[in-house]
């Protein structure tokens, strides 16, 4: 049977409760600030992509450029489960901390180093492949970034509240994407025509090393997570070979996270990347207008994740789950439908009725990223599983989604995609899920 969490109402090193909330939030905001960057990069990345392609492509097919650019997200996410592997390794060998420490240092090098390729106008073919070579560094770097960040704040979580406090790790990836779509409107707005081709798009990704360098002041100034600090007490369980353990004993946990989160990668990467350039491309709707819906539906969501935490906390994740899943299938139509209005308001409108299963969703699978495995092998584990079906889903959901409405001419094969995922997470948490918020940590979720 799951173990129950022990009666414990407070985490953290010794001191008053004051002073263990202080750590608490101070964890959050160190897990957090590289899931902002990582989101940041993502969402610029996405959002930038018609202005991208003719940078990086050949200029004489832009619908083939467009798809191009989106196909070096889709390559480099084919990358993330080999790179979330070996970092999640060093996660559970050497700590969480220091891990996460270089991967913030690797992702902001890296987004800053886009913004000073050359063009393909410039040294051809070469300028492609050297964005791709870019992004796959990115994609493996950033495999362990989120796991390992979701797990260090858990970590650090008090017991009853961890579905509260993860939620924190899903905001900053919402306030990273939309930090993404402003800069990138504002950039739009600037730099336009000739000059946003030539050098304005550059400005934004040269941001990330000032956005790095925060993050590394914050996390250098935590502690490692308690969690980890007890499990791993004189050695006691540190495992030397943690992917081959978290493939031994966790297998049935990874394969249930895989069932559930490819449903929340599709149906958020819809959302945030592919969905803006579907209004403007298709629809006809001005590109400054696109983003900005797309801005105010994700600001709408963020502060309402901490309550969807809470309600986790109170009547556990599966029920959230499988809400949320529901919500995919009969309310995202709708969303479509809404948005053929055509207008700014229509597809503000749109994106309001699609955050309502990113609402069920999103922090719940966040915090099952950690609680559905064991402390010993907890990165690797969440690694490998998120890896293996998020980050993949992920980087081709922008690329299959344009593919799809390119073939069938209508964006309801999108959500044919997303309801066959709904389908399959509806199967996997009621038949196989065991139920993980009221669980111990450090414990196997599914002994018997």
């Amino acid at each position: 049977m799951s173990a129950v969490a022990p009666p414990t109402t407070a985490v953290g090193p010794q001191g008053t409760e004051a002073e263990k909330r202080k750590a608490i939030r101070r964890a959050i905001g160190a897990g957090s600030i590289g899931n902002f960057v990582e989101q940041f990069d993502y969402g610029l990345y996405g959002y930038m992509a018609p202005v991208l392609a003719p940078a990086f492509f050949p200029q004489s097919n832009q619908a083939a450029a467009v798809l191009s650019t989106y196909a070096i997200i889709a390559i480099a996410c084919l990358f993330r489960p080999l790179g979330g592997t070996l970092v999640g390794r060093w996660g559970d060998r050497v700590g969480r901390k220091k891990t996460l420490l270089w991967t913030i240092v690797f992702m902001g090098v890296t987004t800053a180093m886009i913004g000073a390729l050359p063009t393909y106008q410039q040294i051809g073919i070469l300028a492609p492949l050297l964005l791709l070579f870019l992004r796959v560094i990115q994609g493996m770097v950033s495999g362990g970034e989120y796991v390992g960040a979701v797990a260090f704040i858990v970590e650090w979580a008090e017991p009853k509240r961890r579905g509260y406090y993860a939620s924190y790790a899903s905001n900053s990836c919402f306030l990273g994407i939309l930090a993404g779509a402003g800069t990138a409107a504002l950039t739009s707005w600037l730099f336009e025509g000739p000059t946003l081709d030539s050098w304005g798009w550059r400005i934004p990704f040269l941001l990330a090393l000032p956005l790095s360098a925060v993050g590394i002041w914050l996390r250098q100034r935590i502690d490692e997570s308690p969690e980890f600090i007890r499990a791993t007490e004189g050695g006691a369980d540190v495992v030397k070979a943690p992917i081959r353990d978290a493939l031994r004993t966790q297998w049935r946990p990874i394969l249930t996270f895989c069932g559930v989160s490819i449903m929340l990668a599709i149906l958020s990467y819809t959302w945030v990347t592919f969905y803006p350039e579907y209004l403007t491309g298709t629809l006809g709707l001005p590109r400054w207008m696109a983003l900005t819906s797309n801005a105010i539906s994700v600001a709408v969501l963020i502060p309402l994740l901490p309550l969807a935490g809470t309600i986790s906390d109170r009547i556990g994740r599966k029920p959230m789950l499988i809400s949320g899943a529901v919500a995919c299938i009969v309310l995202v139509p709708l969303a479509f439908w809404v948005g053929e209005g055509g207008t700014f308001g229509a597809a503000v409108a749109s994106q309001l009725i699609y955050i309502i299963p990113e609402f069920f969703l999103t922090g719940i699978v966040t915090v099952c990223t950690a609680e559905l495995f064991a402390t010993r092998s907890r990165f690797s584990a969440s690694a490998i599983a998120y890896n293996s079906s998020f980050s993949i889903f992920m980087g081709i959901t922008p690329f299959v989604a344009a593919l799809l409405v390119s073939s069938f001419d209508t964006i309801y094969a999108v959500w044919v995609y997303l309801a066959a995922a709904a389908l399959l997470a509806l199967v996997v948490v009621s038949t196989f899920m065991t139920e993980t918020y009221r669980t111990h940590l450090g414990a196997d979720k599914f002994t018997t």
